[in-house]
């Protein structure tokens, strides 16, 4: 009971935090848009050093607790076939809730027709990056330095590496029994330091948003209201239903109780605005509250944090569409299948590639033959539907985990069934 009521204060002290930074992030902007004083030292100060310090914690723990729990996870699985198997299954997963994300986002976006007769005029152009050849992708999958890897956080790259480590201490007899005991003590630190990161998490939440609604505001939604509205509307309706209908459909887990268990990493992720900021807390809430065996979280979640891009695809539909009405032009169906086979692949192929979202947007656009300077219509909310939208790449990345490790056997069905369960 102590433990349940400590859990449930956490995520109610983490709610306030937002709430309260949200309101002091707006006061300060509607009364005190031109103190020096509050702009140099709240603002810019103190709110953007805590805010700062809090992300970069958690980032801090990302490449070990990543490598660490992978290693642990592959060292211990004695039939090396079954990752195979695991990966497959995984990557099917998020290519197919990816594909159905963007197909959702666009077929929405037609029904409310976001941007139709605004006729809008980019203030700024968009120089779009060339995203890296399927050739590339596949080679740069493999570090020729692990540790410039891991300095680097390139996550398809530790994740490849940590698996070959894995498999080497499964099959490395009792040297490998001695390496992966010293693994699993380093593991059990690692999650200590994310319990301690939790229960900071109400101030930097409070911090992080204080700055956002301060320098943000709510102005910029008011010129594109229908593109925000209909973006956010089909990211709730793909977090809230499509999944707890897959999750029902795929593995029979009743899909309330993991709603209710997401709590906590869904405020995460929607306050930092990063996937793989939030690995820590989405490992132990798979681990520690849904019952999912590291063997299967420490590759499925470090995987979907890189590559599940559902959030971004539903913004790619949606803009999509909104582009080509702000420009009047008519997309066909070969058309919009071919957003939605591009969108999907792309979140492979530029994986960990900085800014992928427009990236991948870009390479969108150009395949259908929309001005790719359309970009800059919609950067000055998509500061504001980013939180959303790692939010509900989160809830993917658990959904996805939750039924490859029911499948798999890799479940504790008692943990998971417990609405207490946790750490």
């Amino acid at each position: 009971m102590v433990k349940k009521a400590h859990k449930t204060k956490l995520t109610i002290r983490i709610v306030l935090g937002m709430i309260a930074g949200i309101l002091v992030g707006v006061l300060l902007r509607q009364l005190y848009a031109d103190s020096p004083f509050a702009n140099d030292y709240l603002i810019n100060g103190l709110f953007n050093i805590v805010g700062q310090i809090f992300v970069t914690s958690l980032k801090m723990l990302v490449v070990p607790l990543v490598f660490v729990s992978l290693v642990c996870g592959s060292g211990s699985l004695k039939d090396t076939s079954r990752l195979g198997r695991l990966g497959v299954k995984t990557l099917l997963l998020y290519l197919a809730t990816t594909a159905l994300a963007v197909a959702l986002a666009i077929f929405v976006a037609q029904l409310f027709s976001p941007g139709a007769g605004m006729h809008l005029t980019a203030a700024v152009s968009f120089d779009a990056k060339q995203a890296p050849s399927l050739a590339e992708v596949l080679v740069d999958l493999f570090p020729s330095n692990p540790i410039q890897a891991m300095a680097e956080g390139k996550m398809l790259q530790i994740i490849v590496f940590a698996l070959l480590v894995g498999v080497a201490i499964a099959i490395a007899g009792e040297a490998g029994e001695r390496v992966a005991g010293l693994f699993n003590d380093l593991n059990v630190v690692i999650m200590k330091l994310v319990t301690i990161l939790m229960n900071i998490a109400p101030y930097g939440v409070f911090c992080l948003l204080a700055k956002l609604f301060a320098t943000q505001g709510f102005e910029a939604i008011s010129s594109l209201a229908s593109y925000f509205l209909v973006v956010l509307g089909v990211l709730l309706l793909h977090g809230l239903v499509c999944y707890p209908v897959l999750l029902k459909l795929l593995s029979g887990l009743n899909p309330m109780l993991f709603l209710r268990k997401m709590r906590d990493v869904v405020l995460f992720g929607f306050s930092t605005s990063s996937s793989n900021a939030t690995i820590p807390v989405t490992m132990e809430t798979v681990t520690k509250k849904m019952g999912v065996s590291n063997s299967v979280s420490s590759f499925t979640i470090p995987l979907g944090a890189t590559i599940n891009m559902d959030g971004t695809a539903i913004m790619q539909g949606v803009a999509t569409v909104f582009i080509a009405n702000v420009y009047g032009i008519d997309l066909s169906l070969g058309q919009f299948m071919t957003v939605i086979a591009t969108a999907t692949l792309a979140s492979i192929g530029t994986a960990g590639v900085p800014g992928v979202g427009l990236i991948t947007l870009a390479m969108v656009l150009q395949q259908v033959g929309l001005p790719v300077d359309g970009i800059a219509l919609i950067m000055g909310v998509d500061r504001l539907l980013d939180m959303t939208r790692t939010a509900v790449n989160i809830t993917g990345d658990c959904m996805v985990t939750c039924v490859v490790a029911k499948s798999e056997g890799e479940m504790d069905l008692a943990v998971y069934g417990d609405p207490s369960a946790a750490v």
